[in-house]
């Protein structure tokens, strides 16, 4: 009876640590922050909260949609100026892909959070865009709840919503 209850303890301290190994294996590449420094913003900024890793990892940055705004032109999917005040955002020239995700739903995981935006924009990798990039209007960082002296590149992960 006492070999049975020091094997069963034995096992559960087993399956116990592989449970905690798995759960930092999956989250090890969320903890790691290497900000770009030649992006735009005011500072790079690393999430302290471990993210989910669902999806494709890629920095945020900060962009305006705005006429007159640090974004250019009007948005490549329509034409148009948008508000910063809407969850918007551009991709990378090889996420846009042609447009093909024009107006489409995209899920970002950052900063511990996650929030659903719309894509309007590429941020065009042949003038100097990262292709790694989500660049992403004011309401993105505030719904993601990035302090604002903090806003200007965060690691996330994002995916098709």
């Amino acid at each position: 009876m006492e070999r049975i209850k020091i094997c069963s303890i034995s096992l559960q301290t087993i399956i116990l640590f592989l449970l905690i190994l798995a759960s930092f294996w999956l989250n090890i590449d969320a903890a790691t922050c290497k900000p770009n420094e030649k992006i735009r913003g005011k500072r790079p900024h690393c999430s302290e909260k471990k993210v989910t890793s669902h999806g494709t990892k890629a920095v945020l940055t900060l962009n305006s949609f705005e006429k007159g705004g640090d974004g250019g032109g009007p948005s490549e999917c329509d034409g148009k100026f948008h508000s910063d005040n809407t969850l918007i955002v551009a991709l990378s020239t090889r996420w846009y892909n042609h447009g093909k995700r024009c107006h489409h739903k995209i899920n970002i995981f950052g900063n511990g959070r996650r929030v659903t935006v719309v894509v309007v924009d590429e941020c065009d990798s042949t003038r100097g865009c990262h292709n790694n990039i989500v660049d992403a209007s004011k309401a993105v960082w505030e719904a993601l709840g990035v302090p604002k002296k903090d806003w200007g590149e965060l690691d996330v992960f994002w995916s098709d919503a």
